[in-house]
């Protein structure tokens, strides 16, 4: 894994030239204006803005509705639970490729392409099942007697869920969080279908762009990768262990 990371990096130090001539070898010169003149461009921070702002957005919906359902889910008994919990977790195998179309159609009619929320809210309606299934999981592993003795205490069901259920599930909201935030930040598909103005393209959307435009300039475009790569490694880097915490715990008993 390192070793195309490694590879991409030295690239955008060297001219195109040198590329071509010496492409495992390390670079002569160092040529530091590929990345200073992405850097220094307004475009490039515009949709790391971008991209942060439908990220953070869509994580926040996709939890907060996803939370309230699993609580549903795991602590309440009602007729057809299982039922609809089937329903969502066949959300799973619908590709999205499939939704394009009438999602494209839906969105237009609704006055949505070239909007953030066309990006966010189709985003988060197919983040919904995942996250639900590890969140649900996580909740009804969660005492009964906990819940009892809130009851008792006068805590109804959302204050049971918003002061206890909430703080002891932390690792599953962050996990859960984690995945949303990295897969809306590497979305490539949904924000090229919305998007036409260049001022809300994301990141994805401007790596494709770049090549197209700096095609004979490949270490250009090679600094331009790794640059687009570096927020959501050091998010991930930064994230790892409550990602890990998260989808194993309550996996074990004891």
């Amino acid at each position: 894994m390192v070793v195309p990371l490694l590879y991409a990096l030295l690239s955008g130090f060297k001219t195109t030239g040198e590329l071509s001539g010496n492409p495992v070898g390390l670079p002569e010169s160092w040529i530091t204006s590929n990345y200073g003149g992405i850097l220094g461009s307004g475009a490039f921070w515009r949709m790391v803005g971008n991209s942060t702002l439908i990220a953070v957005a869509t994580t926040v919906l996709v939890v907060a509705v996803s939370a309230l359902a699993a609580f549903s889910f795991a602590r309440f008994a009602f007729r057809g639970r299982e039922v609809l919990f089937t329903v969502f977790t066949m959300g799973l195998m619908f590709p999205f490729a499939v939704a394009a179309l009438p999602l494209f159609l839906l969105l237009r009619s609704m006055d949505l392409l070239d909007n953030p929320l066309g990006v966010i809210l189709p985003q988060a309606a197919f983040g919904l099942p995942m996250t639900i299934i590890i969140l649900r999981g996580f909740f009804r592993e969660i005492p009964g007697e906990l819940e009892e003795a809130a009851t008792l205490d006068g805590c109804g069901p959302f204050a049971f869920f918003w002061r206890i259920l909430l703080p002891m599930a932390r690792p599953a909201l962050g996990t859960v969080s984690v995945l949303a935030v990295v897969t809306s930040w590497n979305n490539f598909f949904l924000p090229l279908l919305v998007f036409t103005d260049p001022k809300w393209w994301t990141i994805p959307v401007g790596v494709q762009q770049f090549q197209g435009q700096y095609a004979t300039d490949t270490a250009r475009v090679f600094a331009y990768l790794v640059l687009a790569m570096v927020p959501a490694l050091a998010f991930y880097s930064v994230a790892e262990r409550q990602l890990v915490g998260g989808l194993t715990a309550g996996a074990t008993k004891g």
